[in-house]
């Protein structure tokens, strides 16, 4: 293909994802270029299977010198790439078997409300603290970053406040209203979130959100800036409220989880784990476990009794929390999802047959 033809045919298919409401776009060789719109991969069949040439084109239009040359020194690089100012996609092109591989997720322009993402608006009420730490978990591709955007975006437009964003890459682009927002991408502003992070407090910074806790210095100075006046959100890739507490004390060396379990019990705010279930008639909806920090929670943090929290919040309902299995029976006796896709989410397939 000539250079210019390559960048139309990329412009093209990137456009089409966006006006299918495809999530994601796999450009391999050996397959056609492929979206995923509503969870399902769906081949451009009226496109020709790609090449190696092909993948190889694609990925000098989207990269320049740098991110072409950290791809062959690392076997991968991540970025965020614009399409005509229209449309974002968080971007990684990689190396499979010797060819160019290119995933790209694409990221609408739009920062939408919690109400228009069919969360509840309580969410906002993790907002609304001075400080502490609120995390969203779930896998990757259910909606995480999108439901904390809508929160700093609350923030926003609710608050006078100092934000700053620490990504890897930049997905959502706030316009500032009431706020101060500065955005800083992992490669092109800071080398690490680690540096990102620490630099927060020389930086004025009231609210943060850290696209990702990956290691253990991330993770300590993350529980640090919550208790030193900051109000923290970030995400991890676990798979409920118990679960995530354990991931962030057992990151720490065993000498050391005693006193991360005492600093977790007073910074947490909340845990939200996030999935999007195929609705019955397309589209996807989430279902959430929703887990507010309460005195029994704090004690059960602190105590090493994180097995229990289930039980807390299964008994919680009115103060605001509910379990993933009650959250997708909900949705069952709604008509909105079948109960074949909730099954397949559910933690304890017995819940379904014991409550009403």
């Amino acid at each position: 293909m000539e250079s210019i033809n390559v960048e139309q045919k990329v412009k093209s298919i990137l456009r089409l994802a966006a006006q299918q409401g495809a999530s994601d776009v796999h450009l391999v060789v050996g397959r056609y270029p492929t979206l995923r719109i509503d969870g399902k991969l769906c081949p451009l069949s009226q496109e020709k299977v790609l090449t190696n040439k092909d993948t190889e084109a694609f990925s000098h239009v989207i990269l320049n010198e740098e991110k072409r040359k950290n791809l062959l020194e690392r076997g991968q690089v991540d970025f965020s790439y614009a399409l005509e100012d229209k449309a974002r996609f968080r971007t990684n092109v990689f190396f499979q078997r010797g060819y160019i591989s290119i995933a790209m997720r694409f990221i609408t322009s739009e920062v939408r409300p919690l109400e228009k993402l069919n969360l509840p608006p309580s969410l906002y009420d993790f907002t609304k603290f001075s400080k502490g730490l609120f995390l969203v978990t779930g896998p990757i591709g259910h909606g995480k970053s999108t439901t904390l955007a809508a929160l700093i975006d609350y923030i926003n437009h609710n608050s006078d406040k100092h934000i700053i964003t620490i990504e890897d890459p930049i997905e959502y682009i706030y316009k500032q209203d009431r706020c101060i927002i500065n955005q800083r991408e992992i490669g092109q502003d800071s080398k690490s979130f680690k540096e990102a992070l620490r630099a927060v407090f020389r930086e004025d910074a009231n609210v943060v959100l850290i696209g990702e806790m990956r290691d253990m210095d991330t993770v300590s100075t993350t529980i640090t800036a919550a208790e030193t006046g900051h109000l923290i959100f970030a995400t991890l890739h676990t798979n409920d409220s118990a679960q995530t507490v354990d991931r962030m004390i057992d990151i720490f060396p065993s000498d050391q989880q005693n006193q991360v379990k005492s600093q977790l019990a007073n910074i947490l705010l909340g845990v939200v784990s996030q999935r999007l279930i195929p609705r019955i008639e397309g589209d996807r909806v989430p279902a959430l476990e929703i887990m507010i920090k309460n005195r029994a929670i704090e004690n059960l943090i602190r105590e090493n009794k994180t097995y229990q929290i289930d039980n807390v919040i299964e008994t919680s309902l009115k103060e605001g929390m509910i379990s993933m299995d009650r959250s997708l029976l909900n949705l069952i006796s709604e008509g909105v999802i079948s109960a074949e896709n909730a099954l397949s989410y559910a933690k304890n397939r017995d819940y379904f047959k014991s409550v009403k």
